[in-house]
């Protein structure tokens, strides 16, 4: 750990001294927050252990495809609870061999590869694998979902609406409804997919059998697009039955931060942040160095700030968007943040992609450029605001008042608190337009 990361770390315990006690007190009462922050000790250890029994029968089989790919799984599931990045390359190299060792008749190791390649945004390689498990389970919706999610990410459009169409008979399947919901909140359903999570979350609260982890996730999906579309209060009580399933997740206490600025309540951002730990990811740590700004304290956000900086370099990874986000929002090396997205831009294709370009063009000069990329990203129809604050802002500058007014009042009705910073920036536009 170097300095700057130490700082950063000292600034998160200091303000978990403060982490307790947040409560919401008007309209129904909400879930109440647990009492400790830490993932529970007796899941830890099983967790622990069950990898310790895999690792030993890996090693004393040297044929055991069937214990490789579940080791690979057990992994997986570390990196998803401890947000551990290089867990992913371990199950990645576990997957790989449980793949080489039993090629035939191993659907467990090639999910477990292409889940493995997809976590660390190697989405091309992911696809290979992906296509090679349909190959070889044609008739397996798991599989199916998987190459859509894949091919999804990478904005092959046409790839995901023919696998998503074929998982029409398969839409009740867990590892297929939380894929086609996020396939129609691209493309603009927004109602259909909020639904469709619902369903999901309310059929995951009967199994006994799933990881808490894995029931934490549908309640952290619902909670997502919830804020996305403005519904704080909703939004605010999924991340809190999240929490009730799995107390120290780190994900659902970083979606309540979310939620706090949203509203403009930066020491609450903070307390949330400080309950995510050394598991915070670089939006989280963005955010609480935003907290820190808005509260007049410019030191406390630089350690933040440099943080996000050390944890990029830590574990640097292909289409890290985070980190791009991250200096868009700061004004941080913005030439080279553009040159990044126009490279990835043509090695993925999505509309996140596209609205990102959009935004870099926008702020290095490049108005017809910005406004080429604007259209890419909203080709589909999705209902998202900050495409739209994007785009309106690129009209304004084009001098198209009348584009520039529809984009701006759209995102404000799509989410009125979708960012801070800019939904003030969009109602002074709309001001001067008017």
């Amino acid at each position: 750990m170097n300095r700057r990361t130490r700082a950063a770390a000292a600034a998160i315990v200091t303000v978990m001294g403060v982490a307790g006690g947040v409560r919401v007190v008007r309209g129904t009462p909400l879930p109440p927050l647990p009492e400790t922050v830490p993932q529970g000790m007796a899941q830890v250890a099983l967790r622990q252990q069950d990898i310790a029994l895999f690792e030993r029968r890996v090693q004393e089989d040297p044929f055991g495809g069937s214990d490789r790919a579940r080791l690979a799984y057990l992994y997986l599931q570390r990196a998803r609870e401890t947000g551990d990045y290089q867990n992913f390359r371990r199950a990645e190299a576990v997957a790989r061999a449980s793949v080489e060792v039993r090629g035939r008749r191993n659907t467990s190791g090639r999910l477990a590869l292409a889940s493995s390649l997809l976590a660390q945004h190697r989405f091309a390689e992911a696809r290979v694998a992906a296509e090679e498990l349909v190959a070889n389970e044609p008739e397996s919706p798991s599989a199916r979902a998987l190459l859509a999610e894949i091919q999804m990410e990478l904005g092959d459009y046409d790839g995901a609406r023919g696998s998503f169409g074929w998982l029409g008979r398969a839409e009740d399947d867990l590892s297929v409804s939380p894929r086609l919901a996020r396939w129609e909140e691209v493309q603009g359903l927004t109602v259909r997919a909020r639904s469709r999570l619902y369903a999901a979350r309310h059929k995951v609260a009967s199994r006994s059998d799933l990881p808490r982890e894995q029931v934490a996730w549908f309640h952290l999906r619902v909670g997502d697009i919830e804020l996305r579309n403005g519904r704080l209060r909703q939004a605010e009580r999924a991340f809190r039955e999240g929490l009730a399933v799995e107390p120290g997740d780190h994900r659902l206490y970083a979606g309540l931060a979310r939620v706090e600025a949203a509203r403009g309540r930066w020491r609450r951002v903070l307390e949330y942040g400080a309950r995510t730990g050394d598991r915070a990811d670089l939006a989280t740590l963005a955010l609480m160095g935003d907290a820190h700004a808005a509260l007049g304290e410019d030191a406390r956000a630089e350690e933040m700030y440099a943080a996000v900086e050390d944890g990029y370099a830590a574990n640097p990874e292909p289409f890290a968007r985070q980190w791009s986000q991250f200096r868009l929002d700061h004004g941080r090396s913005l030439a080279q943040t553009r040159a990044v997205l126009e490279d990835e831009a043509r090695a993925r294709p999505d509309v996140l992609g596209a609205d990102m370009l959009a935004w870099a063009r926008y702020l290095t000069g490049d108005l017809r450029g910005a406004r080429d990329a604007s259209r890419q990203a909203l080709r589909l129809g999705t209902r998202d605001a900050s495409f739209h604050f994007h785009a309106g802002m690129i009209e304004k500058a084009l001098g198209n008042a009348e584009g520039a007014r529809a984009h701006l009042q759209k995102a404000l009705e799509i989410n009125p608190h979708f960012h801070p910073a800019s939904v003030r920036q969009a109602r002074a536009a709309l001001r001067e337009l008017d």
